[in-house]
């Protein structure tokens, strides 16, 4: 049974007072320290509406009635959609959702092992088998493929995505015209713009903050133009500790915290009611060599931490969790990505990107390691469902009709429950006698899941597009996956 929408929010690392203290700290940032702007349009535009801007420096500042504002404003609930019911996701009240991040440059070839560039067909590939895994439930795409030019990177990716999956589809943007094109492709699948935006099945994400405190200009022109259709943007702000932030972690977290206001400061001038998602992305760095941990425990603190922030001025978050420094899938990525997602869905995290797939510094992924992870994330949200205390599950009628010395295989309240989502049962952790497990070849868990992987992508491909909209869409655009003629296409 697939876990989703689960409520968190048991997991408090701050308490309240210092909930306050870190967002009163943020206030006073944006206020006395402001970021840094190189653009004359939006420095206008942040001084027409009560910012105190220095021109010779491209600095504004931000006072706490502008943030108010936009509090006010910015939409308190979101709601991301796929294309079955099923895969809708409601980025409220604590509810946990989990899935795939980006943006890998490599991934650790299914067959050989080795690692090589990332491929348009490995994004492909990669949405077919999220679509298998029930535990994912949504797909943000995972790599950035290295044999397409970069102008056409954006476009492709969600197309190589929506032909494979039917969960909601989350990619950046290279360029404001990429944008009206990605919406271009996605309205003619859903029928219009007015019912994309009705019930949006793909979402950007836009690093739109170089940290510290410095609007990226370019990022910022592509995040306008997607608010101005409405369509679900996540505010991603990544500092690490020590080099883009302040060492301490309470000193990370109020300069991103920062930075995120000021983020939505900026959407809703832009297009105010525009959805947006709280998106910090905090890491640690380590102090060697400066290198982004993201898999460090650390990184799952300021995490959880950051949904008792973003809970403070209400607005859905964008969390991260299940980055690991392993290079392989293996048993430290086991520790890491668990301790990390744990923390961070019992917390309460909204949207929690990266929970899939990732390994050696978010710039590698492997196949099989979408496996595994699914059975991680599904361990996660069954501890999200927690103890369910009532007359039934109390079970006093049958503690006392079975009695002392008794056993209770038989009884049907055991055979009622043990079929039921009282008990999560993992896809590849093997729970065999030795015996057992040796009879079916002695695998370790990560071959266990390679053949998982490998029964999924053997199935007839499917284009989960109908085909006339297919048609249109390669006629319309400059779409690099080749047309196949194994595929079945999709006539619904």
């Amino acid at each position: 049974m697939a876990f989703k929408g689960l409520q968190g929010g048991r997991y408090k690392v701050l308490e309240e007072e210092q909930v306050r203290k870190i967002h009163d700290s943020a206030l006073e940032v944006l206020e006395r320290v402001g970021i840094k702007v190189e653009a004359d349009e939006l420095l206008n535009l942040l001084e027409q509406n009560g910012a105190r801007v220095d021109g010779e420096n491209k600095v504004a500042k931000i006072p706490g009635k502008m943030v108010e504002s936009a509090l006010e404003v910015v939409p308190k609930q979101v709601k991301l959609y796929g294309r079955k019911e099923e895969y809708m996701l409601d980025l409220s009240d604590n509810k946990v959702h989990l899935g795939t991040g980006g943006a890998a440059i490599k991934i650790v070839d299914l067959d050989t092992g080795k690692v090589r560039p990332s491929k348009l067909e490995d994004q492909a590939n990669l949405a077919r088998l999220v679509e298998s895994l029930e535990n994912i439930h949504f797909f943000q795409c995972p790599v950035v493929p290295r044999d397409i030019p970069k102008e056409r990177l954006s476009l492709n990716s969600f197309y190589a995505a929506l032909t494979n999956t039917y969960k909601n589809v989350q990619e950046s943007a290279t360029s404001v015209e990429a944008v009206r094109d990605i919406i271009e492709m996605a309205s003619m699948i859903a029928g219009g713009e007015d019912k994309l935006c009705q019930a949006p099945f793909i979402s950007f994400v836009i690093s739109w903050m170089i940290s510290p405190l410095k609007l990226d200009i370019r990022a910022a022109e592509v995040l306008q133009e997607v608010v101005k259709h409405k369509i679900p943007v996540a505010l991603s702000s990544a500092p690490v500790t020590g080099s883009t932030a302040p060492a301490t972690l309470a000193g990370l977290l109020t300069q991103v915290h920062a930075e995120e206001l000021s983020g939505i400061v900026l959407t809703q001038l832009f297009s105010e009611g525009s959805p947006v998602l709280y998106g910090p992305v905090p890491g640690a760095a380590n102090m060697r060599d400066m290198s982004y941990l993201g898999g460090a425990i650390e990184a799952g603190l300021m995490n959880a931490a950051a949904v008792q922030l973003a809970n403070h001025i209400n607005v859905p978050i964008y969390s991260d969790a299940g980055l690991t420094e392993s290079k392989l899938p293996d048993i430290q990525a086991g520790y890491e990505k668990a301790a990390n997602i744990i923390q961070v869905a019992l917390a309460g995290g909204n949207y929690i990107h990266h929970a899939a797939g990732m390994l050696e510094f978010m710039t590698t992924v492997a196949y099989e390691q979408y496996v595994l992870d699914n059975d991680v994330i599904g361990m996660a949200m069954r501890a999200l469902q927690g103890i369910d205390v009532n007359e039934e599950t109390l079970a006093l009628d049958v503690i006392e009709r079975v009695g002392p010395g008794g056993n209770f295989l038989a009884q049907k309240h055991t055979v009622k429950y043990c079929r039921s989502s009282e008990f999560f049962i993992p896809e590849v952790a093997d729970r065999n006698q030795r015996d057992k497990w040796e009879e079916k070849g002695g695998l370790d868990a990560r071959e266990r899941a390679r053949q998982r992987v490998h029964e999924i992508l053997a199935k007839p491909k499917r284009n989960l597009i109908p085909e006339d909209v297919d048609k249109v869409i390669r006629e319309r655009f400059e779409i690099y996956l080749p047309p196949n003629d194994k595929v079945q296409m999709n006539k619904v």
